[in-house]
């Protein structure tokens, strides 16, 4: 019993040791990638796409970056202007310390993507989330309903009934720094198959990446800092006053973020239309690539023709951008990706 009273505090305090913050640039960033000091953060973002068209505001999903939209951009940016980023503690944004004004919730997240906007020049947009962005867009249109056209989520992490156990563990002090700087970095093939229906589809090249990308420094204390500041409960109560058009992807076989929190969501959302897609997992993007991306833009497509930028969107685009060699993914006569083994290549060059 001694001995056990004993080990418990240093094994937190070693844990702690390992998850600490990284302010400033992080090792092997792109050289022509462009970055934006917004609230306290240096944001990772790439904009692109015709000058003076529509804008299309992408933000990813928790663990994630900008890379996971790389089967996506291609098709948005021939018609759109679209501006992606990398969240604050995730990509190649940084991962300053939390203070009380600058935090990791997805309120301030919000506000990170808000403010990027106004910098680029970009006065209103359509939303494109996924999974734990899906709450960034959802405080985005809360906060700035006039800055927000329309918006789509794929497999929403919206709900505090979506917490994992681990999750709900990681909020107390000592044990979150033990089972994050013990386990978040571990067994990523694992975690990335019980995201997908068809494993088989998952290229080693993608495992990689994710295992380099969860090493980057400040990566595990970010990670717990946005679990931590995953609080919901008043969020989810003002779900009801969101009125943009809203289109819900979801993968019916989606072990993440269960269905039925998307039929949860489309009858709280005044103006959502629920779309599902069978043998699919978490990432419809990848793979019920050819319906969710007609789909998206179908549903984009309707944004009134105005211009929503003032300045040119054909600004920066980095190494996560699309090569050459990616356009093979975009289908001639249905502007989508040939085939979902195709997004799942295009996710791994992209940086997922």
């Amino acid at each position: 019993m001694t001995l056990r009273v004993l080990t418990a505090p240093l094994l937190a305090a070693l844990c702690a040791s390992c998850v600490s913050y990284h302010a400033g640039a992080l090792p092997n960033e792109p050289q022509d990638g462009a970055f934006a000091n917004v609230r306290g953060a240096r944001v990772h973002y790439v904009d692109e796409g015709p000058e003076g068209a529509p804008a299309v505001v992408l933000v990813h999903g928790f663990a994630s970056s900008l890379g996971v939209w790389a089967g996506i951009r291609p098709v948005l940016r021939e018609r759109f202007r679209v501006l992606s980023l990398d969240l604050k503690g995730f990509g190649y944004t940084d991962r300053p310390a939390p203070t009380s004004d600058h935090d990791y919730s997805a309120d301030e997240q919000a506000r990170i993507v808000l403010e990027l906007m106004e910098a680029r020049g970009i006065e209103s947009a359509a939303v494109v989330a996924h999974s734990y962005g899906s709450s960034v867009a959802l405080a985005m249109a809360l906060q700035a309903p006039d800055k927000v056209t329309r918006i789509a989520l794929y497999d929403a992490w919206v709900y505090p009934e979506q917490l994992p156990t681990t999750f709900h563990w990681a909020r107390a002090s000592g044990l979150g720094e033990i089972i994050f700087g013990a386990f978040y970095d571990q067994r990523s093939e694992d975690k990335i198959a019980l995201a997908f229906y068809d494993p088989e589809i998952i290229p080693q090249a993608l495992i990689d990446v994710v295992e380099e990308q969860v090493s980057r420094p400040g990566t595990k204390a970010a990670a717990l800092a946005a679990v931590r500041a995953m609080r919901y409960e008043a969020q989810a109560a003002r779900y009801r006053e969101i009125q943009q058009d809203t289109l819900l992807l979801w993968g019916r076989e989606d072990a993440v973020t269960l269905l039925e929190f998307g039929e949860r969501l489309s009858n709280e959302l005044p103006n959502a239309r629920l779309s599902v897609f069978p043998r699919c997992g978490h990432f419809p993007m990848i793979e019920a690539a050819v319906p969710s991306t007609r789909e998206l833009v179908a549903f984009l497509s309707v944004v009134a023709a105005a211009p929503s930028t003032s300045s040119s969107g054909s600004v920066a685009r980095d190494s996560d951008s699309i090569t050459d060699s990616d356009s093979d993914s975009v289908s001639d006569s249905d502007s989508v990706p040939d085939s979902d083994s195709d997004s799942a290549t295009n996710a791994t060059r992209g940086g997922w």
